[in-house]
């Protein structure tokens, strides 16, 4: 307490003229100048849209960083343990980009039905990944021990989840509002749990001899400056990328459902391989903790929330790839990392090897399904 007393708090200025809210504010800027050149140019512009979708991710992942430092901040100066913070507001925080992607993507159906696919395909496209390529780029650097309540609570309820998700996709021919209320009310419900048993939790983390420190650097008002404008920024970067991901998919041919589970899946997860790797990196189970807790929000939040805010379903065009290509390849890669885990509670470097295989083989059948090779 001593310490966190002699530390000089930073306030708003400071942070306005900080490297990452200056970054961030070039990225931004960058975005609109951008935009108008691709809309007005009457040229090929293709690579004006690569940089466009580049730009936009990156916006995307450093606001979404900026959300996750402030709400930590504002989490520990209420005393929140480090555990439960983890396993939500880190969870909810690094699961932004695929909050805010799907939603946006929701809300353009309407006007263009094949973004649900996009949606859809970009929400098992990053569990995919996460449990497969990021979680095995972890493990293959760095052996990581797996506490056995990490598998008997939020493992199931991960592989529950996508279950669940999967179901309401193809009993109703898509998912309703009704049933994405429905999901939204199951993580509120398992939130509660978390924050109800903070102290049982907290006391098996203290257990396992694991410390954390705690760190607050900043005034209560720049941690919701951060939180209001990581928010903000997030929103508009989300809406970029969304826009060119779907502008992409009709100028090269590709379906809307494999720029979601490729290029939106794997750019909206970097937050989650960021904090995996630095967790592990300190020899901290917050690591696969992040990882399972981002792939609960994502089909019980992130999808719920999209089909609030307009019913979701594929379109016949990606209908046959997502069933019989993505979906099951989400649930080999789930399946399979968890019963690694079940395996003596520690991923082995040669299991993250495995994992990495697993998404690269997934990546194969996807070009081949593209070039005519396998046909669904």
């Amino acid at each position: 307490m001593g310490e966190e007393a002699a530390t000089k708090e930073t306030g708003i200025p400071q942070l306005v003229f900080s490297n990452t809210l200056v970054l961030n504010g070039a990225l931004f800027l960058g975005i609109l100048a951008l935009h108008s050149i691709v809309e007005d140019s009457a040229i090929n512009n293709n690579w004006l849209s690569f940089a466009l979708l580049a730009m936009a991710l990156a916006l995307l992942i450093k606001s979404a960083d900026v959300f996750i430092e402030g709400a930590k901040g504002l989490a520990y100066r209420a005393g929140l343990p480090e555990v439960v913070i983890g396993l939500t507001i880190v969870s909810i925080g690094t699961s932004l980009p695929e909050i805010l992607v799907t939603s946006t993507a929701a809300a353009d159906i309407p006007t263009n039905p094949e973004i649900g696919d996009l949606a859809i395909g970009g929400i098992y496209g990053s569990i995919l990944v996460q449990i497969t390529l990021i979680l095995g780029v972890v493990v293959a650097f760095r052996g990581v021990k797996v506490r056995p309540s990490w598998l008997k609570r939020d493992g199931f309820i991960m592989f529950a989840s996508i279950g669940l998700v999967t179901l309401f996709l193809f009993t109703g021919k898509g998912l309703s509002r009704i049933e994405g209320v429905f999901l939204m009310s199951l993580y509120i419900a398992y939130i509660y749990w978390l924050l109800s048993h903070r102290d049982e939790i907290l006391e098996e983390e203290l257990s396992g001899g694991e410390q954390v420190e705690r760190k607050v650097t900043r005034t209560t008002a720049s941690y919701a400056f951060m939180v209001t404008s990581g928010l903000l920024l997030a929103l508009f970067a989300a809406h970029h990328l969304v826009n060119v991901a779907s502008d992409m998919a009709y100028a090269f041919n590709v379906p809307h459902a494999v720029i979601g589970t490729t290029v939106s899946g794997l750019g909206t997860s970097l937050p989650e391989l960021t904090i995996a790797f630095l967790a592990a990196k300190r020899s901290q189970g917050v690591a696969i903790g992040t990882l399972i807790g981002s792939n609960i929000t994502d089909p019980l939040l992130s999808i719920g929330f999209a089909a609030v805010v307009h019913p979701l379903s594929l379109t016949s065009a990606s209908f046959a790839l997502t069933a019989y290509i993505i979906i099951p390849a989400t649930f080999i890669g789930t399946g399979v990392a968890l019963l690694m885990m079940r395996s003596e509670y520690e991923f082995k470097r040669w299991e993250g090897v495995i994992l990495i295989l697993i998404y690269m083989i997934f990546l194969a059948a996807l070009a081949a399904e593209h070039q005519g090779y396998l046909v669904l």
